[in-house]
């Protein structure tokens, strides 16, 4: 196996609200956006990368239904070569961290020294299904046409709504709904200190895109809500017969990319570039289908076994705020019951806010919340920091990260 495989460039778009000003730039655009921005902002040429893997969880889109292979298309559209080797991955919210683990595992065993990893899903651009059994014969011959909207419940045939079982979980935990509300307000606290602080500066890019006949620069969250008040969030009713989940302790369907860049450290001292930060190791698990809200502690708990950590060796975590009722819930189970310990985790988690403020388009989320967490540990002098989330039907990803 090689040398350590290191981040040399960490940099999202800003992030869009549904049918915002995002609504009409297609996926593979953004992630194109992101690719070329990366691969600048490191002094890369496009010819020398070797691998590109990309994370997304929504594939129909509008016009591009059949095959959409966005990996594929955002590289060719950043202009990186034809050669250039490329792989599409689908693992819901954890999509562009499973696309991080590809490129470090192709490095980490020599098949490649520069790899491109990214993620990018836009909500706003998901089309209705028009009478979905006519193609098996089982629309009418004469009638009126059905239209589904598949962003009505965010679940899956066989199972609960995601919600459901998240707010389930919970309070199995004793995780109240005004537990979630009190983080949900924290996270558009935290987020608007960080902003008002210019922490986003360095990991947003702006970005031309097309609005009608207009060319506007993007370059702002759209989706926080800096006036929440714990009053406010409490007159929210629930969604989909969740127990505790309402739109004030959920991110929204939002639309965005981000990105990484990997090599080898040897390939980063050739070229003379210092790493923003070092991957140390990396975790996967997967539990029963609705233990969806608990994944992120058990990921976390098995890169500290795997790296021989104990929770207070980590200076920062993220956990990606499917809802409020992950970070929560995995605080205490993190802390094994323990109140002083539970508020200590509390304290290093999502410190700039999470994806109920900054919003959630399921591929960009995981390189969203690692590259926020590899920033602000820099911002503090270096340290060792986790980035884990959750995927659905009950999937978990992390990474340990050192920065340099």
């Amino acid at each position: 196996m090689s040398e350590d495989v290191v981040v040399v460039s960490a940099l999202r778009t800003a992030f869009g609200k549904f049918c915002g000003t995002l609504r009409e730039t297609p996926t593979y655009e953004l992630g194109a956006f992101v690719i070329e921005a990366a691969l600048k902002e490191a002094n890369i040429p496009k010819y020398r990368v070797d691998q590109v893997f990309m994370g997304c969880a929504i594939h129909a889109e509008n016009e591009d239904f059949v095959s959409p292979i966005l990996a594929r298309q955002s590289l060719l559209k950043a202009g990186l070569p034809p050669q250039t080797v490329s792989m599409t991955i689908d693992k819901a919210c954890c999509s562009s961290m499973a696309a991080t683990h590809m490129g470090f595992n192709t490095i980490k065993w020599g098949e490649a020294d520069i790899v491109v990893v990214l993620g990018a899903d836009n909500y706003s651009r998901v089309p209705f299904i028009v009478n979905p059994g006519a193609r098996l014969g089982q629309g009418p011959r004469l009638g009126h046409i059905k239209i589904r909207d598949p962003l009505i419940g965010l679940g899956y045939k066989d199972f609960n709504p995601v919600a459901v079982d998240a707010g389930m979980v919970a309070l199995n935990y004793s995780v109240t709904r005004e537990d979630q509300d009190e983080w949900a307000l924290l996270s558009q606290q935290r987020y608007q200190e960080a902003k008002n602080a210019g922490k986003f500066k360095d990991e947003i890019i702006p970005i031309k895109v097309k609005l009608g006949k207009e060319e506007i620069v993007f370059e702002e969250d759209e989706f926080p809500k800096p006036y929440t008040s714990l009053e406010k969030l409490a007159k929210l009713p629930t969604v989909y017969d969740s127990p505790t989940v309402t739109p004030g302790n959920a991110p929204g369907l939002n639309d965005g990319a981000s990105c990484m860049v990997l090599m080898s450290s040897k390939k980063a001292r050739e070229l003379n570039l210092k790493p923003l930060a070092r991957i140390l190791t990396t975790g996967s698990i997967c539990d029963l289908p609705n233990n969806i809200t608990i994944t992120p502690a058990r990921v976390i708990n098995n890169i500290l076994e795997k790296a021989g950590l104990e929770i207070e060796d980590v200076d920062l975590f993220e956990i990606n705020e499917a809802f409020a009722a992950m970070p929560v819930t995995c605080a205490k189970i993190l802390s094994n019951g323990n109140k002083e310990a539970e508020q200590k985790i509390r304290e290093k988690l999502n410190v700039n806010g999470g994806a109920i403020a900054i919003g959630h388009p399921l591929g960009a989320s995981a390189i969203r919340i690692t590259l926020t967490m590899i920033h602000e540990l820099r911002r503090r002098g270096g340290g060792k920091g986790i980035a884990a989330i959750c995927g659905g039907l009950a999937q978990g990803e992390g990474i340990l990260f050192e920065t340099l």
